[in-house]
């Protein structure tokens, strides 16, 4: 939220106008305790919202901001709020996990969107029709998604230059410290350091082909006939930049991939196991304990 709210705070004060202006609106009305365990402060409730919202004019938008959990909220004045807002043209925004939100509203159908790369699997799993995208953010039909986290400050950014120009985003980007913003349609999920080490495009093509087929696995011959490689080019690459095989590196993407649907959806080991390529349970088990050390079935316990 924060990331999402200083550059708009710092645009108002650098531009002298208040460009911007935001209200924060809880569940109930009370403050809202954060991960990191700051309570924050609201002007409204839900309730209170609505009811404001269809007597006065209705906001440029309305931004969801969720974090971890959110598979398990539900809440009917919000998903009310929500679709009442999009029949009359609102831009709405998912921050982080508030596409998961938007989803269970039925408001991402058919809609290009991303959500934080941790949550795709099980996104995709949960809600079907999801035209997902491993990208910063995403607009479309008047929904913004984002991936949330510090891709938050970007969209923001973006935010600003649209609303007061170029000029004003980069004293914002200066003010903030920060070189540059990126472009939504940047790849998040991209391994640390890769985006800007100067790391070949080609690995990171190799990489979303992998991410792309979890559940029918490729070999890497037909990975390297695909990008007009070679299985030795590819191994180099993946050596040289990741101290990693690629057969190592596709099965840690597997095993990523269970931990996560194991974690956040009610899918059976075997719908998991099959989901993340394995042609047996036993053998997914198997792998996921030689991994993590626990079994599938002592993650779910837990």
């Amino acid at each position: 939220m924060s990331s999402f709210i200083d550059p708009l705070r710092y645009a108002n004060r650098l531009s002298g106008r208040d460009r911007f202006r935001w209200r924060l609106i809880s569940d109930d009305g009370t403050p809202v305790m954060c991960a990191s365990g700051v309570r924050v402060c609201v002007d409204a409730s839900l309730d209170e919202e609505a009811k404001l919202l269809k007597s006065k004019r209705l906001p440029e938008g309305i931004v969801v901001c969720t974090g971890e959990g959110i598979e398990q909220y539900h809440s009917a004045p919000l998903v009310a709020l929500l679709r009442f807002c999009a029949r009359r043209n609102v831009r709405l925004y998912g921050l982080g996990t508030g596409a998961w939100v938007l989803a269970a509203a039925g408001l991402l159908s058919d809609t290009r969107c991303t959500i934080h790369w941790d949550t795709m699997a099980a996104f995709s799993e949960t809600f079907e029709g999801l035209n997902l995208t491993d990208a910063l953010f995403v607009e479309q039909k008047g929904i913004v998604t984002c991936a949330g986290e510090f891709a938050a400050f970007d969209l923001a950014i973006s935010s600003v230059e649209h609303r007061c120009g170029s000029d004003v985003a980069r004293s914002v980007c200066r003010f903030l410290t920060a070189d540059q913003w990126r472009e939504g349609e940047s790849c998040q999920s991209a391994p640390l350091g890769l985006r800007f080490s100067g790391a070949s495009e080609k690995l990171i093509r190799i990489i979303r082909i992998m991410e792309n087929s979890v559940d029918e696995p490729l070999t890497i011959r037909a990975i390297a006939q695909e990008q007009g490689l070679s299985c030795r080019q590819i191994q180099r690459l993946f050596l040289h930049h990741l101290k990693a095989t690629p057969m190592r590196y596709y099965l840690l993407l597997r095993m990523a991939r269970a931990r996560q649907l194991l974690e956040l959806t009610d899918m059976s080991v075997l719908q998991v196991a099959i989901a993340c390529g394995f042609v047996s349970s036993s053998h997914f088990s198997k792998c996921f304990r030689d991994h993590f050390g626990e079994s599938p079935s002592s993650l779910r316990r837990c």
